[in-house]
């Protein structure tokens, strides 16, 4: 369970034990907030499946997670920062240590293109992205789906998937249902254009046992003289003395040629 703490220890520590939390101005709220540049109904949180999502409710001033406004509901997480006019208070979980987030690790959506051009999304856990003021990056925009796709960041390695939307999610132009995203990708969800922003990520790649296997020509060359000096052996009737050691895949092949070639030498003399 997470708690609301202010900043400037004007009063203890608040437990998020409701199921609806409010806060503003006025007496009737959760959480009394009197200061100037707070409306009467500010803000409000829910919890939903032990998960906490914060709205604006039509505040003035409006309502500020991480140092960005929000305009939808949002969810919240352990160590998000949240202002409210001049009021700041930060969301902790006692029983949890928190450590200093690496910067270097963080990942970030960016608007090129759409509603809220130039702003940045900070990027944690599981986030769904759409037109329903139930996405955690809700845009105002008629080509999206309610809940058109939703990125999913787990061990410093970004994905996203689609979430059946009408018009696909284009990934560098390209249409897919799901990837793995890399700093400098381009995404493009009905009129929204984002940049992904975060560090290099390596996928490994799994190894194919079935793919090809291409030899150097002097190589094949090789084997090929080998069979050949075999096969004039076995006709003159003299014993093939074992050839050194190869590697693995060398050696095969030459066995498997070999058996082949003396195979095909005794049918044709058995035929005369």
């Amino acid at each position: 369970m997470l708690k609301l703490q202010f900043k400037d220890s004007r009063q203890a520590p608040m437990w998020l034990a409701d199921e609806r939390i409010t806060l503003g101005q006025d007496n009737r709220n959760s959480l009394v907030l009197p200061d100037n540049g707070v409306s009467l109904f500010h803000a409000e949180i829910r919890r939903d499946a032990g998960h906490y999502y914060l709205s604006d409710c039509a505040s003035e001033a409006g309502t500020f997670i991480n140092g960005e406004r929000i305009s939808g509901r949002y969810q919240i997480r352990a160590d998000d920062s949240l202002q409210i006019g001049p009021v700041a208070l930060q969301f902790i979980d006692p029983l949890k240590t928190s450590a200093k987030p690496d910067s270097s690790k963080k990942w970030f959506l960016q608007v090129l293109q759409g509603e809220n051009e130039g702003k940045k999304y900070p990027l944690s856990g599981s986030m769904t992205f759409g037109r329903s003021v139930k996405c955690e990056l809700c845009f105002n925009d008629a080509e999206l789906s309610r809940r058109h796709c939703e990125f999913f960041l787990k061990d410093g390695v970004l994905e996203v998937k689609d979430l059946g939307s009408a018009n696909g999610v284009l990934l560098n132009r390209s249409k897919i249902t799901a990837a793995t995203l890399q700093a400098g990708d381009q995404m493009q969800m009905g009129g929204v254009v984002l940049l992904v922003i975060g560090p290099k990520v390596e996928v490994v790649q799994g190894h194919d046992e079935d793919a090809t296997v291409f030899m150097p020509m002097a190589q094949v060359t090789r084997i090929a003289k080998g069979i050949t000096a075999t096969a004039a052996t076995v006709a003159a009737g003299q014993d093939v003395k074992p050839a050194a050691a190869k590697p693995t895949s060398t050696k095969v092949a030459v066995l498997l040629l070999s058996l082949l070639v003396v195979t095909s030498f005794a049918v044709w003399l058995l035929a005369f």
